[in-house]
């Protein structure tokens, strides 16, 4: 079970998380992320060191120290779990300012940033062995780890994580922090992408889990984004390809690279929400339900580049050139469309736009369009099910489209528009795809 930081953002929702996490009486491995609030404060503290200006930083340490003081008066009901989480607090906040007065680089900053965690994760363990839960806290540092490529070193983490669970056995609780590691250097590193849901996903195929749990503050992915579409509904399974379409094409509940690895391992991953543990939720695994059309999403803030140029007409290494550009300037392409004397690509990232377009203007006319979104349609498209691109097609008829992408995997169509139109578009796929 891993919980986000809004899931344990407050005393309260500590105890809440504390009885789900018992509820079943089975053994659980629990992954924690900090408390909500608490990473942006240790960035803020990490800019002020940054700056040399360790009176700033002093302030915001001093003001975190008084919230988690208040914490501790919250949640313990005893004397001597208030004394010892105190003690505790104390020497966080020693270790914190210390970073005041030395240099400060990123290898301090990763050590700052990492505290979130740390303190968490103290917190619940003291307060389920306060309940009287058989719980132990086992450090993510002791056996999560990155290899040179900055990717997680699966098979150290399971031969670490066998070892430290043998030594531990008899618990019905294991608690760790989620996000924090290693690198190949055994400096104290993060995962990065999907952060605590990678290190969820990671755990759960090191100790071979039935079930890895995703918990945070909405009931699962939904059919089309809630915020801009009336009567959306929680979606009940998904195929790990399709969760990764979706959540590439906007559904913040899930980074695409943290569910890979419980993909292999088939071991299925369940979304859920705190706020409602009874809701089902939605499960994530490798069945596909055959000629379904789960769900839209749309993703923001891409731009358009279009080169023409006659040149291009049966010219072999033209493409390859074109992408070479982007390669050069480390830009990520999403849609690709070709035609006999052009190609249409949409980037997210416009930090290199300008240097791109000049070097395009090589080999051709550019023009660029900015504002533009995607939108796209997740599912069974397998080009065998007849009907469903008319289907879709056909909602999006009163919509302007730039680009269109179809063919390039069996599980979503995407479509390149306007961001003023996405509402509308978005509103007119539910009605044509979900309607009861």
């Amino acid at each position: 079970m891993k919980f986000g930081g809004t899931s344990v953002g407050t005393p309260e929702r500590i105890k809440s998380v504390a009885s789900l996490i018992t509820e079943s009486g089975e053994p659980t491995f629990v992954v924690l992320s900090a408390m909500a609030g608490t990473t942006n404060s240790l960035i803020e503290i990490s800019n002020y060191l940054y700056r040399k200006n360790p009176e700033g930083a002093n302030e915001v340490i001093n003001t975190l120290e008084r919230k988690y003081m208040q914490h501790v008066e919250e949640l313990y009901s005893t004397d001597a779990y208030r004394a010892t989480m105190r003690e505790f607090m104390q020497n966080e906040f020693s270790h914190l300012r210390s970073y005041t007065k030395d240099i400060f680089t990123s290898f301090e900053e990763k050590e700052v940033v990492a505290q979130g965690e740390i303190i968490s994760t103290n917190m619940m363990v003291a307060y389920l062995q306060e309940q009287g839960v058989k719980a132990v806290l086992l450090p993510a540092l002791d056996f999560m780890r990155t290899d040179k490529n900055a990717e997680p070193d699966l098979q150290y983490t399971k031969e670490k994580l066998a070892d430290i669970m043998a030594d531990n056995e008899g618990n019905q609780v294991y608690l760790t922090q989620g996000f924090i590691c290693r690198n190949a250097y055994g400096e104290t590193d993060n995962l990065q992408r999907g952060g605590s849901d990678f290190t969820a996903s990671l755990i759960g195929v090191a100790i071979g889990a039935e079930e890895i749990q995703i918990w945070t503050d909405i009931d699962g992915m939904h059919n089309n984004d809630p915020r801009f579409v009336q009567n959306t509904d929680a979606i009940h399974q998904l195929n790990f390809e399709e969760a990764a379409e979706l959540a590439y094409f906007g559904a913040k509940i899930l980074h695409p690279t943290c569910v890979q690895p419980a993909k292999y391992a088939g071991i299925p991953v369940r979304l859920k929400n705190t706020m409602a543990p009874n809701a089902d939720g939605t499960t994530i695994d490798n069945v596909l339900i055959k000629g379904k059309i789960k769900a839209v999403a749309a993703k923001d803030n891409i731009t358009a580049i279009k080169i023409k140029s006659s040149r291009m007409l049966l010219a072999t290494g033209f493409l390859r050139k074109v992408f070479e550009i982007f390669e050069s300037y480390q830009t990520p392409i999403d849609m690709v469309a070709t035609s006999e004397v052009g190609v249409s690509m949409s980037i997210d990232n416009v930090h290199r736009l300008n240097n791109i377009v000049d070097e395009l203007k090589k080999y051709g006319t550019v023009t660029v369009d900015s504002d533009m979104c995607i939108v796209c349609v997740v599912g069974d498209l397998d080009w065998s099910n007849l009907g469903f691109e008319s289907i879709v097609l056909e909602a999006m008829k009163d919509i302007p489209v730039r680009m269109i992408s179809y063919g390039g995997s069996n599980y979503n169509i995407s479509f390149l528009i306007k961001e003023s139109d996405k509402q509308r578009a978005l509103q007119s796929l539910s009605d044509h795809l979900f309607a009861k």
